[in-house]
């Protein structure tokens, strides 16, 4: 039971959860993505080279012979995965850039001038006793 209750107090512990989060959403960001460079960039970027479409591209390096299926490079789906990494590598260097702006603001912000020291603090309503009397 020990190790139970072990493995229980990890998995609920908070940045546990934070990083499943946050593994869970960049796994849906990923796929919006990669439909985003499918579906809208590159049929675009495909009409203005000839109406080329880059998940077809390839290269047959051994032709099918019988019921062998051809050997080929699919360069067009590579040149795909590349845009997306892209794409997301940008997505996550604004979202950087953005948190590091507002860390920078929060640290510039001007803090609260520090207490007096108990000395000062004394002397202080010592001299405001002398001047009523």
């Amino acid at each position: 039971m020990g190790m139970l209750q072990e493995f229980k107090a990890f998995a609920m512990r908070g940045n546990v959860v934070d990083m499943a989060v946050g593994i869970i959403v960049g796994g849906a960001f990923g796929k919006i993505v990669s439909s985003f460079v499918a579906d809208v960039i590159m049929p675009p970027i495909g009409l203005l080279l000839g109406g080329v479409d880059f998940s077809d591209l390839s290269l047959t390096l051994k032709k099918a012979v019988g019921e062998t299926a051809a050997v080929t490079l699919n360069y067009g789906k590579f040149i795909q995965t590349v845009i997306d990494f892209l794409i997301i590598a940008f997505a996550i260097f604004m979202a950087i850039k953005a948190m590091n702006a507002l860390k920078r603001k929060q640290e510039e912000a001007p803090a609260a001038p520090p207490a007096p020291p108990r000395e000062e603090v004394l002397l202080t309503e010592i001299r405001d006793l002398l001047k009523r009397s």
